[in-house]
């Protein structure tokens, strides 16, 4: 027994354990450790405890091929998908966890590894067979055998949604030996070091039956559409444009990858009611446990709506994660990096995700760990919209019916998720704030508001003792007479880049882009100041006045997006612009810009019915533009992919 001894990963000396061949029984409960060193040996090790640690991989277990029983509880960053890792592993093994798994365990060792290479066969056999030419050299092997491992663990899906990562971590497994033993192609001809899987990145937090009968509800399929990305795809499969700009031909063209019914209240397939508000991509992390090795950019988005918040991988329409409260309609969701004190002292970079709606609560989210460790109760009115500061990783604003928006410092949890949360400012509206922006020029000194009956700003310096503020500038716009006014709803707010906003106010059923700079004069003084706003550009949209149909911008791409009241997405490409604008003599476009595509809603049937009156509540790119995820009000989420 070394239990309870405050030992690390590195107290665990090869040297020492490596003659201790008769070993039987291990306890290493109540550590510190967050892996097992590889070379440990002990040939006949029975049964090993290691509950109340900091594991974070199991993989290293195989070591122990005797194995009968195995505990890992209370180990935070360990999920169901290393549960079929060890029980794949380890052939010896009955107990995992006081439970005896030798049913499961004996199909997970053969029907699941049957049915998977039954799959990356076909998988080989339909795309990759004929790309091999019979005399090939050791750079086509190199090269065609990354081209497959990539491919087959992206297409290959088997069993529920909670076992993604597992299912990957096997197709990888399983593809390395299908070309090595099959096919006859030496995989010692790449010395490219070990992939590592996303660990814990696909853990949901239903169980196994509860996620396999969730994703049995999800698929919506439109009829006619293709899953596959093969090249004899016809062009006019394609989703055509509306456009009368020179772009037209330019790479704007985007397919329908999935569509999903993954918010349904109670998990009913007959929701189509339930509405979906908004999607954050999850941020890239230079290393760590949801680092992906597939993709070089983000492909998890974080969606809301009605009870639930789900993170969704856009490349397959996998559901990997979804947190439920039963009493709770979630209407934003926001993500942050926090870097967090682990064992011995190291730091690790984790994405946090934060969630808010009705019940004016913010739910603390640590997504690697499947763990809601935390909650503010930051308003007594329902959360509008949440945002991060982009400088200040422990920063949120809140913005409230109760019209107020507050600044509040998350802080950091420690080892055991405790965490202090303190209120830093207080800004207060004329109306609802709908939708905020932080101005990137200066994100720690104005923030800007979309209002119900305005739009406005405020100085947010942390240089002084006033907590309470009153906004400092509420901006005009033109009206329907021609003159200029203060009072309209603004329910769309983005920056396009620097300088450049784009606001959409639904009365008038019209997006402008204005600049912040020439709008806003710093040197102006005193409080609740009425500016002009100066006006650069009006886009083409859709006649509705319908509200709540909110834009985001892609600044990387120059993009502008903003959904309709058909379904529709408008998509506006105005990289050409922006410079012209970025003159301090750039004139007003005269001309509306009309969209370089509309993306058509493609007819979907669920249940042997077409869903209609569909409104587009939100629609986000990543920030390279290769998805586009489209949220609406029937409870269906669309992903499209730029081609």
């Amino acid at each position: 027994s070394l239990s309870k001894l405050q030992l690390k990963t590195g107290d665990l000396d090869p040297r020492l354990f490596s003659r201790l061949r008769h070993l039987q029984k291990l306890d290493l409960s109540d550590n510190l450790l967050d892996k097992f060193p590889n070379s440990l040996t002990l040939p006949d090790l029975r049964v090993l405890n290691c509950n109340n640690n900091k594991l974070e991989d199991v993989t290293a277990l195989k070591q122990f091929p005797l194995l009968e029983e195995l505990t890992y509880e209370n180990n935070v960053y360990l999920t169901l998908n290393d549960d079929y890792k060890v029980m794949f592993l380890l052939q010896n093994l009955r107990l995992l966890n006081g439970k005896d798994i030798t049913k499961l365990a004996n199909h997970v060792r053969r029907v699941n590894s049957r049915k998977l290479t039954s799959k990356v066969t076909a998988h080989w056999e339909k795309f990759f067979r004929d790309q091999l030419p019979e005399e090939h050299t050791a750079e086509q092997v190199k090269s065609i055998k990354k081209k497959f491992l990539k491919s087959v663990q992206t297409n290959v899906v088997c069993g529920p949604s909670s076992l993604s990562e597992f299912t990957r971590w096997r197709v990888k497994m399983i593809a390395e030996e299908f070309l090595s033993y099959s096919l006859g192609l030496e995989l010692n001809t790449d010395p490219e070091p070990e992939e590592k899987m996303e660990e814990n990145e696909e853990e949901s937090t239903e169980s196994p039956s509860e996620a396999a009968e969730d994703e049995a509800q999800v698929m919506v399929t439109p009829s006619k559409r293709k899953r596959n990305n093969s090249k004899s795809r016809s062009k006019n499969k394609r989703s055509k444009t509306q456009a009368n700009t020179k772009e037209e031909a330019e790479d704007v063209s985007a397919e329908p990858l999935h569509f999903l019914q993954c918010h349904s209240k109670g998990n009913s397939r007959e929701d189509f009611k339930t509405q979906l508000w908004s999607c954050v991509f999850e941020p890239l992390l230079d290393s760590g446990v949801r680092k992906d090795p597939i993709v070089s950019s983000s492909r998890t988005v974080a969606t809301c709506g009605g009870e639930s918040v789900c993170l969704i991988d856009c490349e397959t329409g996998t559901v990997l994660k979804k947190y439920k409260v039963a009493t709770e309609e979630f209407f934003s969701v926001a993500w942050t990096t926090l870097t967090m004190a682990i064992s011995d002292g190291r730091k690790k970079s984790h994405n946090i995700l934060a969630a808010a709606g009705r019940r004016g609560i913010v739910k603390l989210i640590h997504v690697a760990a499947d763990f809601c460790y935390g909650e503010i109760k930051a308003h007594k009115k329902p959360i509008a919209t949440v945002c991060f500061s982009p400088t200040q990783e422990t920063h949120l604003f809140t913005a409230s019916y109760d019209k107020r928006i507050a600044l509040w410092d998350i802080g950091i949890p420690d080892c055991d998720y405790n965490f202090k949360a303190s209120q830093l400012l207080v800004l207060e509206a004329l109306s609802i704030p709908l939708r905020i922006a932080l101005v990137p020029t200066c994100p720690e000194q104005y923030l800007l508001a979309g209002c119900e009956s305005s739009c406005l700003a405020w100085n947010i310096k942390l240089d002084n003792e006033q907590k309470n503020r009153p906004f400092e500038a509420i901006f005009q716009f033109p009206d329907e007479d021609g003159g200029m006014t203060t009072s309209h709803r603004v329910d769309g707010l983005a920056f396009l880049n620097d300088d450049v906003i784009v606001s959409k106010s639904s009365k008038l059923g019209c997006i402008y882009l204005w600049s912040w700079s020439r709008s806003f004069d710093a040197k102006g003084k005193g409080c609740q100041r009425t500016v002009s706003a100066v006006i650069l550009a009006e886009l083409e949209w859709s006649t509705t006045n319908m509200s709540y149909l909110t834009l985001s911008t892609c600044p990387a791409k120059g993009y502008v997006f903003c959904g309709d009241e058909n379904g529709s997405v408008w998509m506006y490409n105005l990289s050409g612009y922006t410079t012209a604008w970025s003159s301090a003599k750039g004139k007003r476009s005269d001309k509306r810009i009309p969209p370089a595509q509309i993306l058509k809603w493609p007819e979907l049937r669920a249940n042997g019915e077409q869903l209609s009156e569909i409104l587009v509540n939100n629609v986000v790119s990543d920030p390279t533009f290769t998805y586009l995820v489209v949220l609406t009000s029937v409870n269906v989420t669309a992903i499209w992919k730029k081609s």
